[in-house]
């Protein structure tokens, strides 16, 4: 399956991520995860442009976006998953390394009893019709640290997918603009930003968009709370931070306690 220059076009300037805009916690990753297999992420440029959404900054349904995205790996998951929907949310789903955090993280915040995490994602996590949570991507398309693939696209209308940096330098500023008027316009209770690399960018562009915005910085207390940046403006609490929810390379001396983090940002 190809990927083709107007599905990759709109979801580009319009994919924002899951969930609603009228979510009271924000998840801001770092980019859409994946992007292995040039099929999955035809897969889901494809279902997104069908949509036909209005050209604007959209958050779609996440279980049907993933209804329509087979699951491919090799192993004893490729004969019990068929889209990443099963594997996801179905009957025999799998709980996310890093879902479960963020669900933590909401309930810490909340001061409430922590869920069966699996039935939560499963049931609840970043519902579009009843929205507490929404997954919303500083960068769009689907991709990890490992590598770069788009460089490999023969799209010469695209000539910044031919490298990350390039890429990201060219949609930083309107993805971050429309992020920063949406929570100007929604008002969510918490925006949290994990994975980060860039703070000090970010930091800035927050300032300037909003200028009563006055970060501090709160360090991290080992196994406990990342390391991160907190400014309190407009009613959001906006929280940034390089660490992501999950472990790193599968460390427990690499992890945190997210139902804590949430617990103290609620002061």
């Amino acid at each position: 399956m190809l990927i083709e220059e107007k599905a990759l076009n709109y979801w580009i300037d319009n994919f924002y991520g899951y969930g609603s805009w009228h979510a009271r916690f924000w998840f801001v990753g770092y980019e859409e995860s994946g992007g292995d297999a040039p099929e999955e992420v035809a897969e889901k440029l494809n279902y997104f442009y069908r949509l036909k959404a209005p050209n604007t900054p959209t958050l779609c349904d996440i279980r049907e976006l993933y209804r329509h995205v087979a699951f491919r790996v090799d192993g004893p998951r490729a004969e019990k998953f068929a889209t990443f929907h099963d594997h996801r949310f179905g009957s025999d789903a799998t709980l996310h390394g890093a879902w479960k955090n963020l669900i933590a993280f909401v309930h810490g915040y909340q001061s409430k009893k922590l869920p069966d995490l699996l039935t939560y994602q499963k049931n609840s996590f970043a519902v579009s019709s009843a929205p507490n949570e929404a997954l919303i991507q500083l960068y769009p398309l689907p991709a990890h640290n490992h590598a770069w693939y788009y460089a490999w696209l023969d799209l010469p209308q695209f000539p910044f997918l031919k490298s990350r940096a390039l890429y990201q330098e060219h949609v930083y500023h309107a993805r971050l603009s429309s992020i920063l008027q949406n929570i100007s316009a929604y008002k969510p209770e918490v925006v949290l930003m994990y994975g980060m690399d860039n703070i000090n960018s970010l930091k800035k562009s927050v300032h300037e968009f909003f200028p009563a915005a006055k970060f501090k910085m709160v360090k991290a207390m080992k196994q406990q709370t990342p390391q991160h940046h907190r400014a309190d403006f407009n009613g959001t609490t906006l929280l940034i931070t390089t660490q992501i929810p999950a472990l790193r390379h599968n460390r427990i001396e690499t992890g945190f306690d997210w139902y804590k983090f949430g617990k103290t940002s609620k002061s």
